[in-house]
């Protein structure tokens, strides 16, 4: 004899099984995709201006189009690289947000037994100094056995795939350079799947400007930062601002992870972005934007989940995807600084890459 569900339960059961087909359908649709393509209008919360990202050395990044249409690198690849990971880290908790819980890193303590850092907040991840250049040389040990690195023979990058999902996946999206000689000299490089930037359309300078006020001596000697010092500031407004996304689908199906992984690297990826666009648009004091419309330019008619319904989803598509994790997933080690190498020593160190971080 079977009973009716209670009515209380209902309501959520249909949830449950709405969201599931709901996912499947999404995955069953990105198969046939080469890339995801998103854009996102902006504006600013307040007024009409804004402030780009600048460079110490070039200022603002002005260009012009062929038609000679003003345009503004309002935020870098490299910076939004640097925002879209910081938006599954939970600073106030020192760990990771509570939707992405399961997923495997590498965690660094000193001798002292203390917290250091990690592969999530490196800015070279799995390749950062504290977890390769270290006395410690574990996860080095680690790396070199399973790449399964043979001399004369191809670079397995399949095996590095597996290997980062294993150790950590968000690399995966972000990329990787290994640039240490030792490991194959260097050549394991993953490009990044999911990238963004966010650029200004017909933008016009305006200029204005303030006065720093010294109270004691409004004479004082400016060299040492005394006196009343007047400055200047450029900021901008725009025809339009945009935010761009781009992840690599084909890059991801390339390496042949399987399906638990494969969809749980993309809906970290369409999670990661929802947040940012949700709660990571004040990129500077005086540029806090938010989102006006956002669109799926490719593939056509692909429906970007909610943040809400990925925020549910991801639980289960991490529980899936456990088998191809670290057990446990979060991998420990120590870092011991090693002596300083003297010059002409042939000593290696990381390779700078081109994820500057930036104000």
């Amino acid at each position: 004899m079977t009973f009716p569900l209670p009515i209380v339960l209902l309501p959520i059961v249909l949830f449950c099984k709405g969201d599931t087909l709901m996912f499947t359908e999404m995955f069953t649709d990105l198969k046939s995709a080469s890339r995801l393509l998103l854009e996102a209008k902006l504006a600013p919360v307040q007024g009409t201006r804004f402030q780009p990202t600048g460079f110490p050395d070039l200022g603002a990044a002005e260009y012009r189009l062929p038609d000679g249409t003003v345009m503004l690198l309002v935020e870098s690849p490299q910076s939004v690289a640097n925002r879209l990971e910081a938006t599954i880290w939970d600073t106030a908790n020192k760990t990771v947000v509570k939707e992405l819980q399961g997923i495997p890193y590498v965690e660094v303590y000193d001798q002292s037994g203390d917290f250091l850092t990690n592969s999530l907040l490196e800015a070279h991840r799995l390749n950062s100094n504290y977890i390769l250049e270290s006395k410690d040389d574990s996860f080095l040990n680690i790396l070199k056995q399973e790449l399964e690195i043979a001399p004369d023979k191809p670079l397995k990058f399949e095996c590095f795939a597996k290997l980062l999902v294993k150790y950590d996946l968000n690399c995966l999206l972000h990329g990787l350079f290994l640039a240490k000689s030792e490991i194959a000299g260097g050549r394991y490089k993953m490009p990044r799947a999911l990238s963004g930037f966010i650029e200004a359309h017909g933008v016009e300078k305006v200029v204005s400007g303030g006065v720093k006020l010294d109270r004691i001596n409004a004479k004082g000697d400016a060299e040492q930062g005394a006196g009343n010092i007047p400055y200047h500031r450029v900021e901008y407004t725009a025809r339009e601002i945009k935010a761009y996304f781009s992840l690599d689908l084909a890059q991801i199906y390339g390496y042949s992870l399987g399906d638990d992984v494969e969809n749980l690297l993309i809906a970290i990826a369409l999670w990661k972005i929802q947040k940012f666009l949700e709660n990571g648009l004040r990129l500077r004091t005086a540029c806090d934007l938010e989102v006006v419309a956002l669109n799926v330019k490719k593939p056509a008619g692909f429906e970007l989940p909610s943040i809400e319904v990925l925020s549910e989803a991801l639980p289960k598509l991490i529980e899936t995807a456990q088998p191809a994790f670290a057990n446990p997933a979060i991998t420990k080690v120590t870092y011991i600084p090693k002596p300083k190498k003297k010059k002409g020593n042939g000593a290696t160190g990381n390779a700078p890459d081109t994820e500057a971080v930036e104000g």
